[in-house]
């Protein structure tokens, strides 16, 4: 929230709202209809208009799919940041170093963490050859821990001089800020990427969904919770950042040396940063497993001949080999800065497109309403074709159209 405090989070939950309700059940329901992931989920919004259409819209979806090959490969290295911080909690070395010359100590080398890089890429492809189930039921225990934790950091924080300023900064809305157009198109990009909406990672979610599942209630919940994550975690992170004369708008810096420095300031804090980063570690694996299902499933679909053990090692080469060369931050920091101004942008474009123009309009209410305990009619249709849409072609055009200029 380092564009506009207040304003920035108003319009930031607008878009939520906005995108929870209409984009991601749109995707949810598309690949449920289709019974697969982002290949043939486009073929098929596609070929509601005719055979030909449907090979165009197969072809354009590897744009987004190469889209969640991208952000695998840069969340995986952050993963491996946060497994390294796990790793230093275990040992307690997190607990008596300057959290600051300890970051930059691993992350602005070359190959600084290339054992839990490995660890991460082929733990997590290994849980989707054996099975995620393990993952998921961890995560029953491990995320109920993560929000516990963190709002009792909230509460240390808050008695930290400094950070009424944070709070200040946060839920004063600026009201002049919201008539900055930069404003809500940060807030509209965020909102995109918080959600996940890319035009490829949730469809394979829809893929798995049954039929007697309410697609409109099931994204709504989905924004809910991310929402409050979200919010929690800038509860701790923000304030602190005024506390400790950080910048808010510092990125993965916020993790790795304002939390660290939260941790050692409180009672029991090296049992609170194993639980923590443990948390963080399995919410990571759960996102990653997404992406890379995503872009495996369709590959299995568009090559049946392909088997998924020859799959996941393509993915594992993929990844290592491309990302091993970005762990240093500086080279991160470009590969994210392409895959959030073109790639989301595009992608999420590429699919609202599709779901609310070329699919014909009654197929898709037909699976919106499928399963749902409240039909849901042209009023939801018409808010994704005429605000939903442009939303996304906006912020793909601003985010060209800067890239360009500057």
């Amino acid at each position: 929230m380092s564009n506009g405090g207040g304003a920035f989070l108003l319009a930031y939950l607008f878009f939520i709202m906005l995108f929870g309700t209409v984009g991601l059940s749109a995707e949810y329901a598309v690949g449920r209809r289709a019974h697969t992931g982002t290949l043939g989920s486009y073929r098929m919004a596609w070929a509601s208009r005719s055979k030909v259409w449907g090979k165009v819209g197969g072809a354009l979806g590897w744009l987004p799919l190469a889209g969640s090959m991208c952000i695998a490969i840069g969340y995986a290295v952050i993963i491996s940041y946060v497994l390294k911080a796990f790793s230093a909690s275990v040992g307690g070395s997190l607990m008596t170093v300057d959290p600051g010359a300890w970051f930059e100590g691993f992350s602005l080398h070359d190959y600084s963490v290339v054992p839990f890089h490995v660890i991460v890429v082929v733990g997590t492809l290994l849980t989707l050859l054996l099975g995620a189930h393990s993952i998921e039921k961890s995560n029953k225990v491990m995320m109920p821990l993560f929000f516990v934790i963190f709002l009792i950091l909230a509460v240390r924080v808050a008695f930290l001089p400094g950070a009424a300023e944070g709070y200040r900064y946060m839920f004063t809305p600026r009201w002049e800020d919201l008539l900055d157009p930069m404003v809500w198109i940060w807030a509209m990009g965020q909102a995109f990427f918080s959600l996940s909406i890319t035009g490829s990672g949730m469809i394979v979610y829809g893929a798995y969904l049954s039929p007697e599942e309410d697609v409109v209630s099931l994204a709504k919940q989905t924004a809910l919770f991310d929402t409050i994550a979200a919010l929690v975690a800038a509860l701790v992170i923000i304030p602190a950042c005024f506390a400790y004369g950080l910048d808010v708008g510092a990125g993965p810096a916020l993790l790795f040396v304002t939390l660290p420095r939260i941790l050692q300031d409180i009672p029991l804090g090296r049992l609170f940063a194993v639980i923590l980063y443990t948390a963080m570690v399995f919410a990571g694996v759960s996102s990653l497993q997404n992406m890379f299902e995503a872009v495996g499933e369709s590959l299995l679909h568009r090559f049946p001949k392909l088997n998924r053990k020859a799959m996941l090692a393509l993915l594992c080469v993929i990844c290592l080999g491309v990302g091993l060369n970005m762990e240093p931050i500086f080279k991160w920091g470009p590969w994210m800065d392409i895959v959030s101004i073109y790639i989301i942008p595009i992608g999420a474009t590429l699919g609202a497109l599709s779901w609310f123009w070329i699919m014909k309009r009654e197929e898709l209410l037909e699976e919106i309403n499928r399963g749902a305990k409240k039909r849901t009619g042209q009023r939801w249709y018409c808010t994704g074709r005429y605000f939903y849409v442009p939303c996304a072609v906006i912020l793909c055009g601003v985010a060209l159209f800067l890239q360009v200029a500057f």
